[in-house]
């Protein structure tokens, strides 16, 4: 079992959440409620890991948590 972050970003329209999964470039997907953001990336995570397997990719294991930092421009 692997372990992945994921990144929740909500929308403004209140239309739910994108979320992303940094160690997994373009492994992308949505949810209309935060609950079913987590259900739908996990079911995206394991359709991105058998396509990389599927093309003889090496799968990507998180070495350490993202880190969030806010910058002023």
């Amino acid at each position: 079992m692997r372990t992945y972050t994921v990144v929740l970003e909500p929308h403004d329209d209140d239309a739910g959440f994108t979320v992303t999964v940094p160690a997994l470039p373009g492994c992308v997907t949505r949810g209309r409620s935060r609950e079913e953001a987590l259900e739908r990336v996990q079911e995206a995570i394991r359709c991105h890991i058998a396509g990389l397997e599927a093309d003889g990719e090496p799968v990507p294991d998180e070495l350490a948590p993202p880190l969030l930092a806010t910058v002023a421009v």
